[in-house]
């Protein structure tokens, strides 16, 4: 258990280091300060019943295709590349450690950026009275539901780039398929959802709504709570990296 502490502090000192990550947090930041602003005017101009933390975080799904394929694609494709995974394979750590250590350091970053943008409502909230007034500027429930979902559903997107980045040595490559990935899990199940299906397939009607990732974020952030949304992203997310790990021992031995 102390080595695999070790190697989950030097993967996080890692991710600080590298040059990827400053750029998926400048990206990060810059698009979702200018979506929080985007959404103070929304909500002020017209009469919604829509807080802006529900408009912010409805487009979750953007700086996730950017974002998780800068913080992930150099996991363990550069480590290939570089051959320093067949060193660490050589001491005293399993594949699976190196995997698991591998997702948290990249998951760590993930939900600092994502709390990072806490700073938007409370700036907003400290500097702008008449915001502060109205309280669906700040809906402390929806704030916690909302970023919930963020948590969760971003474990699976995080294992699904550390997957992508464990089947090519090429940090590009890993990125692109990443993306991929990412794109069709978000929104492939999505656009699948409205096109009908025929009686011979019907049976996937139910699976396809189960996949649907914007509705467990309408869930969510409605305060729906089911046990199904976190089943479906813990038990991916386990699959994932249980499969990563099996990639990278088989491609190391």
């Amino acid at each position: 258990m102390r080595r695999f502490r070790i190697l989950v502090r030097q993967q996080i000192w890692q991710m600080f280091i590298s040059p990827s990550t400053y750029i998926a947090a400048f990206l990060f930041l810059s698009f979702m300060g200018l979506m929080y602003l985007l959404a103070l005017v929304e909500v002020g101009r017209a009469a919604s019943e829509n807080s802006p933390i529900s408009n912010f975080l409805s487009v979750f799904w953007v700086p996730v295709l950017f974002m998780v394929p800068l913080l992930t694609m150099r996991s363990l494709a550069d480590e290939r590349r570089s051959g320093t995974l067949e060193a660490l394979m050589t001491t005293p750590v399993t594949a699976w450690q190196i995997v698991l250590a591998k997702f948290l350091a990249c998951y760590f970053l993930y939900a600092l950026l994502w709390f990072s943008t806490l700073l938007f409502p409370l700036i907003s909230r400290f500097w702008l009275p008449q915001i502060a007034a109205d309280p669906r500027f700040f809906d402390i429930p929806q704030i916690l539901t909302g970023y919930l979902f963020i948590l969760v559903s971003g474990a699976m997107y995080v294992a699904v780039g550390v997957f992508a980045s464990s089947l090519t040595r090429t940090t590009l490559v890993a990125g692109m398929l990443s993306f991929c990935i990412l794109f069709l899990v978000i929104v492939g199940a999505g656009m699948l959802s409205k096109f009908p299906l025929p009686d011979s397939v019907s049976w996937l009607s139910p699976t396809s709504e189960y996949l649907q990732t914007f509705r467990h974020f309408d869930d969510f952030i409605s305060s729906v709570m089911d046990t199904r949304p976190f089943f479906f992203y813990a038990s991916t997310t386990l699959v994932l990296l249980s499969i990563t790990s099996l990639v990278t021992e088989s491609k190391n031995t």
